[in-house]
């Protein structure tokens, strides 16, 4: 008798589901689009997670925020919820945020190294050139043709702060702001930051924002190669540049973005009382 009735009462909880659904009103709930890009340079297809602002106008120019480990699982979901927030208390204007999935970060993250221990832990390393050309040439230039743009942003953390590192040494025409978490400077016997003093001398004096930061419960190597690029940027005497730094003593390399990408954020953007 009582197997009879759970059986009965199972029947009627999943009839009554079943009506409620129908009663009620379901929709997707959408952030954005997800698009694929066809690389030829990089030979392989590329996942892009976009995040628009919720009354997109393909008339109007945006800001575009380029971000690395932008796939769903990694750092796409908690960041664009973080530009929302400072759209609507703080002074950032709505920004679109396009998140690079990753495929393999430590092949396109990474410049080429002679030195053995690397190759052996990094079999597939040395393809940074490739992805900052896919970025130039391919990427940027499909976003442009999908949306009207203003300033640009790039966004990297760890291998992907090396990254963004390099670009910004070597191709810093690429964006207007660089945001630098805890990057991985120590990479090749920390060959980009010997060479920074060279680089920086060739780069033309244009307006740039270049906020670097790095958890004191970080590894001191870490920690030391990321204070030595500010001091390095603050000497070069851009004039145009802004270039911050922030120690974020309660964080670790595990910790870190949330709260670093909020502080550099609030330079640029501070908050303002409502009128």
């Amino acid at each position: 008798m009582i197997k009879k009735l759970l059986i009965f009462a199972t029947i009627l909880f999943a009839f009554q589901f079943k009506v409620s659904a129908q009663n009620g009103t379901v929709k997707p709930l959408t952030i954005g689009k997800i698009s694929t890009i066809k690389s030829e340079i990089l030979n392989e297809e590329r996942t892009l997670n976009i995040y628009l602002p919720q009354n997109l106008d393909k008339t109007r120019s945006y800001p575009i925020i380029y971000l690395l480990d932008g796939s769903m699982n990694e750092d796409f979901i908690h960041v664009t919820g973080l530009v929302q927030f400072f759209n609507q208390m703080y002074a950032m204007p709505e920004t679109i945020v396009v998140g690079i999935a990753n495929i393999d970060r430590k092949r396109d993250f990474t410049f080429h190294t002679d030195l053995k221990d690397l190759q052996k832990d990094y079999p597939t390393t040395g393809h940074s050139d490739k992805f900052i050309s896919f970025l130039e040439k391919e990427l940027k230039p499909y976003i442009q043709s999908q949306f009207k743009t203003t300033d640009t942003y790039l966004f990297g953390q760890s291998l992907g702060g090396l990254l963004a590192t390099e670009i910004l040494l070597k191709k810093p025409e690429l964006f207007n702001n660089y945001f630098i978490i805890s990057p991985s400077l120590w990479w090749d016997d920390e060959s980009l930051l010997k060479q920074a003093n060279q680089l920086l001398s060739k780069i033309p004096d244009t307006k740039k924002f270049v906020y670097i930061s790095v958890g004191k419960g970080e590894h001191k190597v870490m920690v030391k190669d990321a204070q030595d690029l500010y001091d390095i940027l603050k000497k070069s005497n851009k004039k145009n540049w802004t270039v911050e730094y922030k120690m974020m003593d309660l964080d670790n390399h595990a910790t870190i973005l949330h709260r670093s990408l909020y502080e550099g954020l609030v330079k640029l953007f501070p908050y303002q009382e409502p009128k």
